[in-house]
């Protein structure tokens, strides 16, 4: 069974807040031109960053571009999972990860989908 690219986690007792999960793939070193959101796949989605994966500005850029992408503030996203790793998990907090499930997810894959057009 393969991991999803999106996951909504709504509200618990532990957590107050709903949060959208995101498996991310990133591929660091790329060129200037290439940076950005390349697909959106089931799976996971694949981001290349032109900063080097040495002392965490990778990570920042990922944070960067997904912050761009989703048009929301660098301080509403977190790498949960893979801080030295290729393969990452973001977490999403916020104001439109508050909606439903399916408006959240919905929401979600419309702006990775734009910002993949738009690279």
């Amino acid at each position: 069974m393969s991991a999803r690219a999106l996951l909504y986690v709504a509200a618990t007792k532990k957590s107050a807040k709903n949060t959208l999960y995101m498996h991310c793939n990133v591929k660091p070193g790329a060129s200037k031109n290439r940076e950005g959101i390349a697909s959106v796949h089931d799976e996971a989605v694949e981001i290349c960053v032109a900063a080097q994966a040495r002392e965490g500005e990778a990570n920042k850029a990922v944070i960067k571009i997904l912050s761009e992408a989703l048009d929301l503030p660098k301080s509403d996203l977190q790498i949960t999972q893979g801080l030295k790793s290729r393969n990452k998990t973001v977490a999403v907090v916020g104001s439109w990860v508050n909606s439903d499930e399916e408006e959240c997810l919905r929401r979600a894959r419309v702006h990775l989908d734009n910002a993949v057009n738009d690279s």
